[in-house]
């Protein structure tokens, strides 16, 4: 099924407000949350479609990467909403997400999530499954790695799994204990009477933290969490066309989770370096020609510079004014994944060089054509040229 536009998901306009998101949320969640809907695989969906619509839309970052590229931002790997398998987020945060909303996880009426599974993260009963946190890093591109893309390797302090324990946590593979508070299941259950009748409401086990089992026994290396301090090398693929100020984002790269939970996520912002040639306005790369009087009153043929390092060869027609403007096709940049329309142009600006020192013979030569009605050069084109200087500044 095709995705909806968040804004229409949530029934609210672009300029609405974090309250009112969450305000549109939480009437969507309580109208289709599975307790009330059991069994209804419609209204699951939509429970699911809102859920993923505020996680984007609540997110400051996100949401204003996605009213800037829409489903096709530079966010790879999970999508705005994360919704993706190794993106780390599952139904199950949706409903700690849900809780957030609520002041607290609860489900309706006493049935439980409808057969979601707990919350936390994990697909076994409802035993929390930890995250670890994310990564951040700047990369400076050239103009150059810009317009191809690039893999840059970096050397990184995180999160590792633990060696000595493989994650778990316990000492020499001693394992865990089923947590005698909540039974194994994560949370403790309440029964509480409120305006919508019978709720129960669901916390986190205080003896366990979630995780449903406990251990007596911890690895004395990471003390118990599984994870400890360490060192990797991540190879980061940048792709082709970003700009300046973009995040990619590199999923399951970040901190280890602690007791082998799921591994944060890498976010790479995107600094672009200063190029001595070209510049940049978009897609298009914009290069500033010098011509000789001869050649811009004579017309002839130039080479001119790319960004992927060739040269070309154009055609000056004779009487070629200074800020004149060739345009050639697709000589710029790419559109970052697809967003956009093919490639950028290379926008050639002239400009005609006017020598400070002549010599005698130059001198008189221009001395006589001074004198010519040629030289001179009509109203119409002293308009056009200035016109130009005036959008130019204006």
């Amino acid at each position: 099924m095709a995705k909806r536009d968040y804004y229409e998901v949530l029934g609210v306009g672009k300029q609405a407000t974090d309250d009112e998101i969450k305000k549109a949320y939480r009437k969507i969640a309580i109208k289709y949350h599975p307790d009330r809907n059991p069994g209804n695989k419609e209204a699951e969906e939509k429970f699911k479609e809102a859920a993923e619509a505020y996680s984007v839309l609540s997110d400051k970052e996100k949401r204003q990467q996605y009213d800037q590229f829409g489903f096709d931002g530079p966010n790879m790997g999970g999508g705005f909403g994360g919704f993706s398998s190794g993106g780390g987020f599952s139904m199950d945060d949706i409903f700690s997400m849900f809780g957030d909303v609520f002041g607290g996880r609860g489900g309706f009426g006493g049935s439980g999530f409808g057969g979601f599974g707990g919350f936390g993260g994990s697909s076994s009963g409802g035993k929390k499954q930890y995250r670890g946190s994310d990564l951040r890093l700047k990369v400076r591109l050239s103009l150059q790695e810009v317009a191809t893309g690039t893999t840059k390797k970096f050397k990184l302090k995180k999160d590792v799994v633990c060696q000595h324990c493989h994650g778990s946590g316990a000492q020499g593979g001693s394992g865990s204990e089923t947590c005698p508070t909540c039974h194994g299941q994560g949370y403790t259950v309440r029964t509480v009477r409120s305006l919508l009748g019978m709720m129960q409401t669901q916390s986190e086990c205080p003896t366990c933290h979630g995780e449903g089992s406990i251990i007596k026994n911890k690895c004395r290396h990471c003390g118990g969490t599984g994870v400890m301090k360490g060192e990797e090398v991540v190879d980061i693929t940048i792709p082709a066309g970003v700009a300046q100020g973009m995040v990619v984002n590199v999923p399951g790269k970040g901190n280890a989770g602690p007791h082998n939970g799921v591994s944060g996520n890498i976010q790479v912002f995107i600094e672009e370096e200063p190029n001595d040639t070209f510049i940049r306005d978009g897609q298009d790369v914009i290069y500033n020609l010098l011509l000789d009087f001869p050649t811009a009153a004579l017309g002839g043929d130039v080479e001119i510079p790319t960004i992927d390092g060739k040269k070309v060869r154009v055609k000056i027609e004779p009487g070629t004014q200074p800020g004149k403007t060739l345009r050639l096709r697709e000589k710029g940049l790419p559109a970052v994944q697809g967003y956009g329309n093919g490639k950028g142009d290379l926008v050639v600006n002239i400009s005609v060089y006017v020598p400070k020192t002549l010599d005698r013979n130059e001198r008189q030569a221009l001395e006589q054509m001074r004198n010519s009605d040629n030289f001179q050069g009509d109203s119409a084109t002293k308009r056009s040229i200035f016109n130009k200087f005036k959008n130019y500044f204006s």
